[in-house]
């Protein structure tokens, strides 16, 4: 069978198997279902180191990221991107390609490095979703990031959304959400990207881009970081809160601030009226107004409810069950926050380990991607295919327009282009055919050429605890042995998760 007609029939088996089917009974169920979960995907090896550790202590060492040595691969892959840990401030002296003192060779010199510093986010990014052991936190920074989504191509947040997942996300991808919230709410991409930076009293001094108030970041901070559509505010708290954010912005650079891009509050911009929000008085104070704001919308039900119902459809289903969200609700409001205690609860709720839920996500084209890398035990040096494909799927890293981020449920990303898209990416990481090995140059050439490396059937479905439907495995079995991988990364089962 040709690639073409083998990508039609496997396209239209994947579009029929999305519904219950008969399925062998795996080796390890529960360390399957925990690993897929908590992972970006299984490696080699993985099952048996948790069957011998357990399945407990696994969950607590990925808890507590900082127990856990990082691994060597993403330490040398990372030392080679010298832009990864600047801080706004150094990425704009270093690449503002806005400098109206550079002629215009310099200038398109550096326009150029700019955009090699968003690169270098995304290569950073995919290394450590890729190669880290410290994979919960790697999992919990893509979701926070999609929570608190800031898009790379809007004007200086191309320089600056590797700094942010670096110094807001990470760091508090697992600790409380009020510090989390704080961090995003004061770093310049997010104070950029939602234009907080232009916010201003109505009678304040107007200056440059400055025009008045601006409701962007008031409205997405209760609609999509905090209470929720449905949480109880409305246009009057909006506005309130816009005026509470008045003078939260940067230093811009020039003569008195030399200095670049960091987080200012200036006063001589803010509205110091007293404002009624959620139905509390808020006596005009300065920059305290916005820190005793965060503080309530942190603490109210309905964000606790609102992240709840987001984590337990990120880690069960796609519509999670009412009495999990209210237990992880209870616990959020119990723990003032904290986010792994959250997630210990969730995952060692009953909902959690419910067989019904085993293999129901369907991956995001993210998770797809980086499991497929993951399950094969490849060391790769070149993960441009990896976002070559993401892009064609509608999910680039750092690439989501609209401020709530990529959804992660089926409804979003199941369809027949996809599902081709995906195959075609299966089948070449099969036969070897991505350059994403180690690139080599000959004498007749300076282009690199990656060696073909196959991938072996029989390891990659004991990689993956040989987890299948009696209708795949049938279908894996009869088929040639030079499309059996491809046939693995394609099937039903290994698009959920």
């Amino acid at each position: 069978m040709n690639t073409r007609k083998y990508l039609v029939v496997i396209v239209s088996y994947l579009l029929l198997s999305f519904t219950s089917v008969a399925h062998a009974e795996p080796v390890n169920p529960k360390v399957i279902h925990l690993l897929n979960r908590l992972t970006l995907g299984i490696r080699p090896g993985e099952i048996d180191r948790v069957k011998q550790i357990g399945i407990d202590r696994y969950i607590q060492q990925q808890l507590y990221p900082d127990s856990i040595a990082e691994s060597p691969i993403v330490t040398e892959k990372l030392a080679k991107l010298d832009a990864v840990n600047l801080s706004p401030v150094e990425l704009f002296q270093r690449y503002n390609p806005q400098d109206l003192q550079l002629s215009p060779a310099p200038k398109k010199v550096l326009q150029q490095q700019a955009k090699q510093v968003t690169n270098q986010a995304i290569e950073a990014r995919l290394w450590r979703s890729i190669y880290s052991d410290r994979q919960l936190q790697a999992v919990m920074v893509d979701f926070w990031y999609n929570h608190f989504n800031v898009y790379a191509d809007k004007g200086l947040d191309r320089l600056w959304v590797g700094a942010y997942e670096q110094q807001a996300i990470r760091p508090h991808a697992l600790g409380k959400f009020r510090d989390l919230l704080g961090a995003t709410a004061r770093h310049p991409a997010m104070l950029f990207y939602l234009d907080n930076w232009q916010n201003s009293a109505p009678n304040a001094n107007q200056k440059g881009k400055v025009r008045g108030l601006n409701e962007n970041y008031a409205r997405e901070l209760m609609e999509l970081h905090t209470l929720g559509v449905d949480g109880g505010y409305n246009q009057n708290d909006v506005i309130a809160l816009a005026k509470i954010f008045t003078g939260w912005g940067f230093k811009q650079p020039g003569k008195k601030v030399p200095d670049g891009y960091s987080f200012q509050f200036n006063s001589d911009r803010h509205d110091f009226s007293t404002k009624k929000f959620l139905n509390l008085e808020i006596v005009g104070s300065g920059m305290a107004e916005g820190e005793q704001a965060l503080d309530l919308l942190s603490w109210h039900p309905s964000t606790a409810r609102q992240i709840s119902f987001k984590l337990a459809q990120y880690f069960v289903t796609d519509n999670p069950p009412k009495s999990l969200v209210d237990q992880l609700s209870k616990r959020f409001k119990a723990t003032g926050g904290n986010i792994k205690l959250v997630l210990d609860t969730l995952f060692h709720s009953p909902e959690f380990w419910n067989r019904k839920y085993y293999g129901a996500k369907f991956k995001t084209p993210y998770q797809y991607a980086i499991s497929s890398i993951r399950s094969t035990g490849l060391e790769i040096n070149n993960v441009k295919p990896l976002n070559s494909l993401l892009t064609q799927l509608g999910m680039p890293v750092y690439g989501c327009i609209s401020p709530n981020g990529y959804k992660n449920t089926q409804e979003a990303w199941l369809n027949p282009d996809s599902m081709t898209r995906r195959l075609n990416f299966a089948t070449n990481l099969a036969k070897g055919k991505l350059p994403i090995s180690a690139a080599t140059t000959t004498a007749a050439s300076s282009i690199p050429t990656a060696p073909m490396v196959t991938i072996d059937p029989v390891k990659l479905s004991a990689t993956l605890g040989d987890n299948f439907s009696i209708q795949t495995q049938q279908a894996i079995d009869t088929s040639n042995p030079e499309i059996r991988a491809a046939l693995i990364l394609g099937s039903p089962e290994f698009m959920k998760k």
